[in-house]
């Protein structure tokens, strides 16, 4: 079976299987890996090119991984798709974007009130946690490689103020995940927008608010410019 790569961007150590991989009879292996997140991301995105550069050094310049931005050549939120399609060769993106898929792949980035950095990267590397992933990716012709782990993240950026329970109605949130599906039971109107669309989602009022990771991303993005209140920390 062809089973591609898809890197999550999770909990857990970066795991590399392609220094092995190409030690084939191909002198030279050519992957594109797009990215669910835009190149301004230098943390996100610019993992993937540290990444990239550490696999031709490994292998002599043998394996060569292109890492392409948001949009550059699949939609930030069909990364998984593309991968699965064989368009592309393997990805870089969060298992909880593609949770109407199968709920089930949010435990391999986060779920609320879930695991902390240092306890997901122990059950994927120690517990049964990689291997449930593999089981979980297999019927996408997928197979999943933990990469980097953002740890706690923040409640997010509001328009206004929020003061109780009752201010969360009717508030249209781009939040990602099985999280969307928490804040919907207290009357949230939950979103998922691609980390680059987020910002004129924020400028037009399409969303009154929005979660994304830590305060250096989200300033990247420019929230903190169009969304006065800053909630922390995320669950």
């Amino acid at each position: 079976m062809d089973r591609r790569v898809f890197l999550g961007a999770a909990g857990g150590a970066t795991a590399l299987a392609a220094p092995a991989l190409a030690q084939t009879q191909n002198p030279e292996i050519r992957w594109r890996m797009p990215s669910s997140f835009p190149r301004n991301l230098d943390v996100l995105f610019g993992s993937c090119e540290k990444l990239s550069q550490r696999v031709l050094q490994l292998t002599e310049g043998r394996f060569r991984i292109t890492p392409f931005p948001a949009g550059e050549i699949i939609p930030a939120l069909q990364v998984l798709d593309g991968v699965q399609a064989g368009t592309v060769e393997c990805g870089h993106s969060p298992a909880l974007f593609y949770v109407g898929k199968d709920p089930a792949l949010a435990f391999f980035t986060c779920v609320p009130f879930g695991m902390n950095a240092r306890q997901m990267s122990a059950w994927l590397r120690y517990g049964d946690g990689l291997a449930l992933a593999q089981e979980t990716f297999r019927p996408f012709n997928t197979h999943f490689l933990p990469f980097g782990d953002t740890g706690t993240q923040m409640g997010g950026w509001f328009r206004r103020e929020i003061r109780s329970l009752e201010d969360l109605k009717g508030l249209k949130f781009r939040v990602a995940g099985f999280a969307g599906n928490v804040f919907e039971r207290i009357g949230v109107v939950p979103t998922q927008i691609a980390p680059g669309d987020i910002y004129p989602a924020l400028e037009r009022g399409v969303i009154d608010a929005a979660e994304f990771i830590g305060p250096y991303d989200d300033e990247k993005l420019g929230l903190n410019r169009i969304a006065r209140f800053y909630y922390a920390p995320g669950f």
